[in-house]
């Protein structure tokens, strides 16, 4: 903690002793002066009669809930600095409080370690920096300029941005987990953004996009002369995100030669250059990345285990949007707020029925793939509006991906579409003309698709 943050006056709120109590040693260990209070009456009662920097409650308790409390901070105090304290089960309560205002919660049961970066934090921000970290919708929420937005309003997703924002100010080595097209690199530099590490460099290196020899030297550098072509002295990457962070994306595709040279930077804290005589001292924090079942890579010896644990210190699994699709509507309104601006377009809206369509399909891609299919639909489109027939899926997707119980779809396209409009004609009664405006579609085109899926039909 820094000395401008020592003393401060924090109440604590919370109706079990034992957490009172092991609040009030954490926080006085660090220098502050703490109040205690057992549930939020009595807290009011000393916020009449005292000032305080920080309020430090917890959601449920007995007379006065902790959201009671919050609404009556925000009315009698509005600059004092609020952090909720909640359950698992009490989730949707407390994202309900950053709503009104709090600068933060913490998830309990949580480390003293995660308690007091959330207090040094609020306190460097002084209270200003409310809810940087979770975006319910792209257009609610405005993200502080270093910051990359992660679009999401799933419940499992916004839990898993508050654990990131927790873990972002350790040192420890993070592995992020999950299919192409998750957003794992986003993750990354989320991470990095959210960290004391921020204002120094971000580097990435792609270990399935380079050769061996040629993925060394890029990581770890080479003195001048190492090998032939070596001209000159080159930093790697390691080198360049000194104080910062390095992203190791795919590290499951690095050789096993390669990986025994991570693992000991891991260890040691220092690289050794290609053809170098000294070892260098690195301070980096290290994020790795993969699509892979890491484990069976190991089974097939072709990961190292001891690499893994250290690599693994701190797993994210991130969620594929197969599993989200809460989240297709307001992905696809950013992109169609991002790419519109950028190919001269006039999009303002999405129909109902182009998202029904887009929660039909499984992604294999992922948010990726709902990117790509949303700039080629705003390419297509010429209205206002994106509309189901702007939508082109790749075939080649389509037929290959994995059967998906949810998704409902027959294998291509047209199948989609065709039941699409059958589900649609299905909801207002066969009622053609509406069926065909709900579609944006003409009736002439809705009464030719209907008869060319008769004539199908009946060959």
């Amino acid at each position: 903690m820094t000395k401008n943050n020592l003393g401060k006056n924090i109440l604590v709120v919370d109706d079990e002793v034992e957490m009172r109590i092991a609040l009030e040693t954490t926080l006085k260990r660090e220098g502050h002066n703490i109040t205690l209070a057992k549930n939020g009456e009595e807290a009011l009662e000393l916020l009449n009669a005292n000032t305080f920097d920080l309020v430090l409650t917890d959601v449920k308790m007995p007379k006065m809930n902790g959201l009671q409390l919050l609404k009556a901070l925000k009315g009698k105090s509005p600059q004092t600095i609020s952090i909720m304290m909640t359950a698992y089960g009490d989730i949707d309560n407390a994202v309900e409080t950053i709503k009104l205002g709090a600068f933060d919660y913490l998830l309990k049961p949580f480390s003293a370690e995660i308690l007091m970066a959330a207090v040094n934090r609020a306190f460097l921000d002084n209270g200003s920096q409310i809810n940087n970290f979770i975006h319910s919708t792209p257009k609610t929420t405005k993200a502080p300029a270093r910051e990359r937005r992660i679009i999401t309003q799933n419940k499992d997703m916004l839990e898993l941005i508050k654990f990131v924002e927790n873990i972002s100010y350790s040192k420890s080595t993070v592995l992020i987990m999950g299919d192409t097209g998750t957003g794992k690199e986003v993750f990354a530099r989320y991470i990095h953004q959210m960290s004391p590490r921020a204002q120094k460099s971000f580097m990435a290196v792609n270990c399935a996009a380079l050769p061996e020899g040629l993925l060394e030297t890029e990581l770890f550098g080479h003195e001048k002369g190492a090998f032939t072509g070596a001209i000159e002295r080159k930093d790697g990457k390691f080198e360049l995100a000194h104080k910062g962070t390095l992203l190791l994306d795919e590290v499951t595709e690095m050789s096993l030669p390669l990986q025994a040279k991570l693992l000991r930077v891991l260890q040691e804290h220092e690289i050794d250059k290609v053809g170098g005589r000294a070892s260098i001292a690195v301070d980096v924090r290290v994020i790795a990345t993969t699509n892979r079942n890491i484990k069976e890579r190991i089974r097939e010896n072709k990961f190292r285990e001891d690499l893994y644990y250290r690599l693994n210190v701190i797993p994210l699994k991130l969620i594929p949007l197969r599993d989200r699709t809460d989240d297709i509507q307001v992905l696809a309104e950013h992109f169609i707020e991002k790419h519109t601006k950028d190919l001269d377009k006039n999009i303002s809206h999405i129909a109902k029925e182009t998202v029904a369509l887009l929660k039909k399909y499984s992604w294999p891609g992922n948010v990726r793939e709902l990117e790509n299919i949303i700039e080629r639909a705003i390419l297509m489109c010429h209205e206002n509006t994106l509309l189901p027939s702007h939508l082109f899926f790749d075939e080649e997707d389509i037929h290959n991906e994995k059967p998906n119980p949810t998704a409902n779809l027959s294998g291509t396209i047209h199948d989609m579409e065709k039941e699409l409009i059958l589900q649609t004609l299905a909801e207002v009664n066969d009622n053609k003309t509406k069926a065909a405006d709900n579609l944006g579609i003409s009736i002439r085109t809705l009464r030719n698709k209907l008869a060319y899926y008769k004539a199908q039909a009946s060959n």
